[in-house]
């Protein structure tokens, strides 16, 4: 997973203080930022964001920082305890993967690799993720996806089924999603794939809104995902999109809190320019990130493509002055459609990429009015131009062939009716023939 952004020294620990409406669940763990503790009949005891330890994000984890994360390491199933993900062992999960052999292997991230397998003990094919035991940060993120999967329930947010945390390993099981990621199927196409249909990608981006709707509106207390891409809408059956990988998962500003200010992480193309800038996070730099995924499928374009011209790599710096005028429209949209999609669709959906966007975070739209306007899109059925094309040649040879059938007939008729006559008349000519012998 890519990185960018500031950098700090570690910091060593202060005493705990007590946190007040801080908890993530109602009675048993508290989360402030990316620190986890126990709270179990007792009060909260938490570290704030300031006193936790730091891992620069590109940087190398510090002996410090290290002996902080072996202790933050010990009992850890224990901070689990009657969560809803279960428990597995590492030897199972060997296993289940042939010992996590290649031809079981998916993909790879910046926290670790992920296997395919399949678990005799709940008869499920799953994904595994194991994480890089090399990586501070990679601890932290394995802590807040448990936290955040366990307590999230939502048809577009990948399913956690369970993990390990067995000695130094750390490995996370998801459900299986047979399509892939959002990435594998808009970039890089392999020779056979065929490319994504317009109202595909519409309910792509109509489902991923909606988990991110359900982060952001429906979690208590609400949650800024903050590494919002295309290679983390995983893809079921029928392109059912949902969203992946909450290890950079943040809990939302509270009260009057306008941000959350934090080290700067995510992908470099899906940052918001102010978070970027400030570290200061909100939701609406989400929003942001949205936006460059909705642009991703709507033109076929990475976020960030080396390929291009220099002034052509950003996507986001790519469109903004298309934005201003109507007629480039057209020239935005992915080659690989061919020209299949329809107009007002289109229009529609790059003013919502363009709102999402925008520079000023006030100005880009809440998550709701996203999903709906997206909603609507999905919605409305776009018939391609091949469909339209293929059933105008039906109707066409239908035509033909129905009225080659009545000319047949009518040609049948004119012959019986020749043939009667004809028959007719020789009749008559026998009957005058007997007559006159």
């Amino acid at each position: 997973m890519g990185c960018f952004g500031r950098t700090g020294k570690s910091s060593k620990r202060s005493e705990t203080k007590t946190t007040k409406n801080n908890d993530f669940t109602k009675n048993k763990l508290t989360v402030d930022g990316n620190c986890v503790r126990k709270n179990a009949n007792r009060v909260a005891q938490t570290q704030s964001t300031s006193d936790c330890f730091k891992v620069s994000p590109c940087g190398d984890v510090t002996e410090e920082d290290q002996l902080t994360l072996d202790a933050m390491d010990l009992n850890v199933e224990d901070e689990f305890a009657g969560m809803k993900a279960q428990t597995f062992t590492f030897e199972a999960l060997t296993v289940s993967t042939g010992n996590f052999r290649s031809d079981c292997f998916l993909g790879e991230g910046g926290f670790g690799k992920v296997y395919k397998g399949f678990i005799d003990k709940i008869s499920q094919v799953v994904a595994i993720k194991q994480l890089d035991r090399n990586g501070g940060q990679g601890i932290r993120e394995f802590v807040v996806e448990v936290l955040t999967l366990s307590l999230a329930d939502h048809p577009n947010l990948v399913k956690l089924i369970g993990f390990c945390a067995e000695g130094v390993q750390r490995l996370l099981v998801y459900e299986y999603m047979p399509l892939g990621s959002l990435e594998n199927h808009l970039h890089d196409l392999p020779y056979g794939r065929k490319p994504l249909v317009w109202n595909t990608r519409m309910k792509i981006a109509a489902g991923a809104a909606r988990g991110l709707e359900y982060l952001h509106d429906r979690m208590k207390p609400p949650v800024i995902y903050r590494d919002l891409k295309c290679s983390n809408i995983l893809l079921g059956e029928e392109y059912h999109a949902k969203l992946s990988d909450f290890g950079l998962a943040k809990v939302g500003p509270r009260g009057d809190e306008t941000h959350v200010s934090t080290r700067v992480m995510g992908t470099y193309g899906y940052c918001a320019p102010e978070y970027a800038m400030t570290g200061q996070l909100t939701f609406k730099s989400d929003i942001y990130s949205f936006g460059v995924v909705l642009l991703e499928l709507i033109t076929g374009r990475k976020a960030i493509d080396s390929t291009k011209a220099r002034k052509d790599q950003n996507l986001v710096g790519w469109a903004l002055p298309l934005f201003k005028d109507r007629k480039n429209f057209k020239k935005m949209v992915d080659p690989l459609m061919e020209g299949d999609y329809p107009v007002r669709g289109l229009y529609q959906a790059l003013a919502i990429a363009a709102m999402c966007v925008q520079e000023q975070p006030g100005m880009r739209p809440v998550i709701s009015d996203v999903v709906m306007a997206l909603d609507h899109l999905a919605s409305t059925t776009y018939y391609s131009n091949f469909k339209r094309n293929t059933e105008t040649r039906v109707d066409a040879e239908e035509k033909r062939l129905a009225e080659s059938k009545v000319c047949m007939e009518e040609k049948q008729e004119i012959k019986m009716a020749e043939s009667k006559d004809c028959m007719e008349e020789k009749q008559e000519i026998k009957i005058c023939s007997d007559q006159a012998t």
